[in-house]
C-alpha cells in the first residue's frame, strides 16, 4: 500500500501544486524559445543579437571558419542568453517537481516523468494541467472524507 501524505501536509501541498504550475509553464516557454532558436541557429546560420548600433533585436549571420561556425553578430547574444535562462529555470522547475512529489509521496517514475516535461517540448504544458488536476482532485476527496465519516468507510 503506498503512503499518502497526512492532512496536516495539505496546505503544503497548494502551495507545491501553484510553485509547480507557474514554473511548468515559464520552463515550457524557454524551452519552445529554445527549440526555435536551434532551429534557426542550426538550418539557416544565425544567431539573435540585441541591444546594439545594428538595432534592438536582429539575426546576425555565422559564418564558416576553419575552426567551425563563428557569429558576426555585436551586441548581447541573446540564443546565448535563452539557453542560460532555460537552464535555470529549468533547476527551478526539478524544484518544484521534486518538492510535488515528496509532499504526495509518489513513487519515483513520476518524478521521471514531472523532470521529463522541462527536456521534451511541449510535455510541460500537458503535465501542468494533469497533474494540478490530479492533485486537487486528491485532496478535494481526502477532504470530503476527512469531514463526511459515511464516504470514509466508501
Amino acid at each position: 500500500m503506498p503512503l499518502e501524505p497526512k492532512p496536516a501536509v495539505f496546505p503544503r501541498i497548494r502551495k507545491a501544486v501553484k510553485l509547480y504550475k507557474v514554473t511548468s509553464v515559464i520552463t515550457g516557454v524557454m524551452l519552445l524559445l529554445l527549440c526555435a532558436e536551434m532551429i534557426v541557429k542550426y538550418a539557416f546560420h544565425l544567431e539573435l543579437y540585441g541591444f546594439s548600433d545594428a538595432g534592438f533585436l536582429y539575426f546576425a549571420p555565422m559564418v564558416e571558419t576553419a575552426t567551425g561556425w563563428e557569429s558576426t553578430g555585436v551586441g548581447v547574444n541573446l540564443s546565448t542568453g535563452i539557453l542560460i535562462a532555460h537552464g535555470w529555470f529549468y533547476v527551478v522547475y526539478l524544484f518544484a517537481c521534486f518538492q510535488l512529489w515528496s509532499l504526495m509521496r509518489w513513487l519515483f517514475p513520476k518524478f521521471l516523468l514531472l523532470a521529463l516535461g522541462g527536456v521534451i517540448p511541449l510535455l510541460s504544458f500537458f503535465l501542468e494541467v494533469r497533474v494540478a488536476r490530479e492533485v486537487e482532485t486528491y485532496l478535494a476527496k481526502r477532504e470530503a472524507a476527512a469531514t463526511d465519516p459515511v464516504e470514509a468507510h466508501a
